[in-house]
């Protein structure tokens, strides 16, 4: 892009971002509908207020050829929006882009695979972290963002809270769940987070205010599968009620 093209784009790019914001998405729709916006324009080497029909289906045919449906679908919305509700024009050729019909079912742990993961699990963070996640159906950041005030151990139930489409929710508490979050909380004892980041000293821990890495969930959680031979990529399980007892490993 020329400089005055780059001007002109650094301008629109700002105003998108304020309209995401405006539109109360969360910061991950907002990233990569951010994302679709810098990369049609990086790709075409042109401000995308300027872009024909022509350069958008060349671009995109492109993109499915070397992403996954998921990005191509996501980067349609983010210009859709982009045209929306920063240019003010209609988007009359969004119904050449249209991603395959795929359905499938989820992978589903056994109470059996469960019981090799926590086994397998050395650290108890990790234990309690699949054992909450899995006994309550519950989504990773869901998991990882739970507070010491969501639990409610008279009537059984844990707030999630902001879930998928910043939808709260109740959802069960197991007895043994509730027992080995509370088992956790008794070695880390932060004053808010059930996950605090494992990260420094027994005192940073404690005082710490952000939750575990959800890298490092995620990494561990593929090489326990990897270790107990488990080929799923499973998300939830129904609700646990026979599972191993919860060992008293360092935090």
């Amino acid at each position: 892009m020329t400089p005055k093209q780059q001007r002109r784009f650094d301008a629109l790019y700002q105003r998108h971002l304020r309209a995401l914001k405006l539109q109360g998405l969360s910061d991950k729709t907002i990233d990569v509908y951010a994302r679709a916006v810098r990369r049609v324009a990086h790709a075409l080497d042109c401000c995308p207020d300027r872009l024909t029909t022509g350069q958008l289906e060349t671009h995109f045919a492109k993109l499915v050829a070397s992403h996954s449906w998921s990005t191509v679908k996501v980067d349609r919305n983010g210009l859709q929006f982009f045209y929306k509700h920063v240019l003010k024009r209609d988007w009359s050729w969004i119904k050449l882009i249209k991603a395959p019909r795929i359905q499938s079912l989820p992978d589903i742990l056994s109470l059996a695979e469960l019981e090799q993961l926590l086994g397998a699990a050395r650290k108890l963070r990790y234990r309690v972290f699949l054992l909450t996640t899995y006994s309550m159906g519950l989504r990773l950041g869901e998991a990882l963002a739970l507070e010491v005030g969501d639990i409610d151990a008279q009537r059984k139930q844990v707030h999630i809270r902001r879930g998928k489409g910043h939808k709260d929710r109740l959802v069960p508490l197991p007895d043994l769940t509730y027992r080995a979050l509370r088992a956790l909380w008794c070695k880390h004892r932060n004053a808010r987070l059930l996950f605090p980041s494992a990260v420094g000293t027994a005192a940073r821990i404690r005082t710490a205010s952000e939750p575990m890495d959800r890298g490092g969930v995620q990494k561990t959680m593929k090489r326990l599968l990897a270790e107990c031979g488990i080929k799923k990529r499973s998300r939830s399980i129904p609700c646990a009620t026979v599972l191993p007892p919860i060992c008293s490993n360092a935090a």
